[in-house]
């Protein structure tokens, strides 16, 4: 319903393409504006996730996608489709007279759905980080009035954890000033419980989370969402007293300000693992000028992900700006030096590399032990269906889960990226109410490195074919990865739009051709 807020003229209908969209100010309140056909809809102009200006996003069909992260709006109502953003977009209210497009600068009543009266169900959410809240704001986005327990072990959760090994190690974004995911006020507006403790136990079969000492809570419905535990070393001596306080792992936002600590201290970092984790911190370190080195198995980063042109791309771009890169190899022992203090690393073919602290950057393990009654895979991970459903009443979602993804190709994955994790989320919170998923997940993430932003959407275990449109060596590309003439994912770099309009193209078979037009669009 419109307000009655005063409307000004702010466009003139013919100077808005159909189809197009146009950023304007309003009383100091950017305003988008998206015409369709004779009817134009003015939203919130920056994205509600981190800012990005909707302007420079896609429209596709009826969806609105953010250029940054690839959170998608309706157009027509800016509800939330899509996150990482949370929250839908804030409306204006418009009327066209003659050829005026009139806004009003004060927003319209948000729109929600209608609460259950007298819900007396609990739903319980172990893990506080992307998942976990986008569960909390999915259930209460989609009406459900009953009792929501959200336990971490961590304060002050969720936040945004992508900016531990991308702007907090690099000194651009103090720890305390890591954004939250929802505004400060949300859980109490929406009447969720906050938990800080330790989950000791989940008893599947009982419906009963156990948290030390305090007492039991008995859900309705419970979604595990605790992500991943960094891998610890084997390295021989990285137990020794004046070893084992040299080792970061990168988690939580106490071991991204224990690795700032270093940083400070220390003059040369040694990165073990070329995974994304491990190069972003070794971009970030860069940018404090320490100098670095990364050792890790394997011919070139990232190929099994990118395969190995676009692998030895990462390379180069690490090697220009100093880091010092030593694949093939694997670290087997360090020691602390007696003259300098200076640790040493052993490399398996005996060379030596000085150091002032190590970052582990090895991969994670899914964090399930305290789980009983649900069979684990070896990985310790835990398989769902499409609705994210380990068994009856409970969920799992992020990096614990084994689930089946259906586009761009079939097969059961475990995938350890952010946005996977909260598209999970909000499968499972509609799943908890007994809404079935409304169409395939696509999978989207994207790495940070020397001021580069990469994306990539998809998911290809294998592909026989690489078409590239655009300039890789100036780092303005997509890389098309195709199997049998048919895309399965795509990685870009300095290509938002169309990054966007292929990762809504992907819900449906896509052909190679076709992906290649979307990708030579402007």
């Amino acid at each position: 319903m419109t307000t009655n807020t005063k409307l000004q003229r702010a466009a003139r209908l013919s100077d808005l393409a159909d189809d197009g969209m146009k950023r304007i100010e309003l009383d100091g309140t950017p305003i988008l504006l998206i015409r369709r056909g004779g009817a134009v809809h003015a939203y919130s102009a920056d994205c509600p996730h981190a800012g990005a200006p909707l302007e420079q996003g896609a429209l596709c069909d009826d969806r609105l996608v953010c250029p940054w992260h690839k959170g998608t709006f309706d157009v027509a109502t800016g509800a939330l489709v899509e996150p990482p953003a949370l929250l839908p977009l804030t409306r204006y209210p418009v009327r066209i007279e003659h050829d005026d497009v009139l806004v009003g600068s004060t927003p319209e009543p948000s729109k929600t759905a209608t609460a259950t009266a007298a819900d007396k169900r609990t739903f319980a959410i172990v893990g506080a980080g992307a998942a976990g809240a986008a569960a909390c704001a999915a259930l209460r986005e989609a009406g459900f009035a009953g009792r929501i327990v959200l336990i971490d072990r961590e304060p002050r959760t969720p936040y945004d954890r992508t900016v531990l090994s991308k702007f907090v190690p690099s000194g651009e974004m103090p720890v305390e000033d890591i954004p939250p995911l929802l505004p400060d006020d949300f859980f109490a507006t929406h009447g969720i419980d906050r938990i800080q403790a330790e989950v000791t136990a989940l008893d599947a079969k009982a419906r009963r989370i156990d948290i030390g000492s305090a007492p039991s809570i008995r859900y309705d419905a419970a979604l595990v969402a605790t992500g991943g535990i960094p891998k610890r070393l084997s390295l021989q001596g990285s137990e020794a007293d004046h070893v084992k306080p040299r080792i970061r792992l990168l988690r939580d936002r106490d071991d991204a300000r224990r690795l700032v600590e270093a940083a400070t201290q220390g003059e040369h970092a040694l990165v073990l693992g070329a995974s994304f984790v491990g190069l972003e911190v070794a971009s970030a370190l860069r940018e404090r000028k320490l100098r670095v080195t990364v050792v890790s198995p394997g011919n070139v980063p990232f190929e099994k992900q990118f395969g190995p042109e676009l692998g030895r791309l990462f390379m180069r771009l690490h090697e220009a700006h100093g880091v010092k890169v030593r694949m093939g190899h694997h670290a087997r022992a360090v020691e602390r030096g007696d003259a300098d203090g200076a640790l040493r690393v052993t490399l398996d073919n005996g060379d030596t590399v000085p150091c002032d602290f190590i970052v582990a950057g090895i991969g994670v393990t899914p964090a399930t032990d305290f789980l009983e009654g649900v069979t684990r895979n070896d990985d310790k991970s835990v398989n769902v269906d499409t609705s994210m459903r380990v068994t009856d009443g409970l969920y799992a979602a992020g990096d614990i889960a084994r689930f089946e993804l259906q586009a761009p190709v079939s097969g059961r994955v475990r995938i350890e990226h952010w946005r996977v994790a909260q598209q999970h989320a909000r499968i499972a919170a509609h799943a908890m109410l007994g809404m079935p998923p409304k169409e395939p997940l696509v999978p989207f993430f994207w790495t940070y490195h020397f001021g580069k932003t990469f994306e990539y959407v998809g998911h290809a275990k294998h592909w026989d074919d690489t078409k590239f449109t655009g300039t890789p060596d100036t780092f303005e590309f997509i890389a098309l990865l195709g199997e049998k003439g048919r895309l399965v994912a795509a990685v870009g770099c300095n290509r938002e739009k169309q990054m966007g309009m292929l990762a809504e193209a992907l819900r449906k078979p896509l052909s190679l051709a076709d992906a290649a037009k979307i990708a030579g669009s402007a």
